[in-house]
């Protein structure tokens, strides 16, 4: 079985609000979330084309995000219904979906208070 990279798939991935082709949806490497690890993430899986506890999932989404004192930039709704969205673009019946936020590159320190938060959400099939 050959191994395909996470960087070089077909598909959809949310990405600050947008549909972008998976293979466009890259960050600058020298962002706080890299070097400081401001960043969050929750692991979901769809069944029959439905996300289990998505709801659930998103509130710990956002307080995962709320102990490392930044915000996310998107209401629950915006977040379940994106969720929902990339899993439908791509066709995608039983998966598995990442959100993830980090902090932007507009500020290189352990304070970060002014950096953008940016939120990506990206599925695969998992059987």
């Amino acid at each position: 079985m050959a191994i395909i990279p996470f960087d070089d798939r077909d598909g959809v991935i949310w990405f600050d609000g947008e549909m972008v082709e998976w293979r466009s949806a890259k960050v600058h490497m020298l962002n706080h979330g890299l070097h400081y690890a401001s960043s969050v993430f929750e692991g979901e899986r769809a069944y029959n084309g439905q996300i289990f506890e998505s709801e659930w999932h998103t509130r710990r989404f956002r307080e995962s995000a709320r102990i490392l004192d930044f915000q996310i930039p998107y209401t629950d709704e915006e977040l379940i219904a994106a969720k929902q969205q990339v899993l439908e673009a791509s066709g995608i019946i039983d998966g598995y979906i990442r959100p993830v936020a980090w902090r932007g590159s507009e500020m290189m320190a352990v304070s970060a208070q002014h950096a953008t938060t940016h939120v990506a959400i990206a599925a695969w099939e998992w059987p």
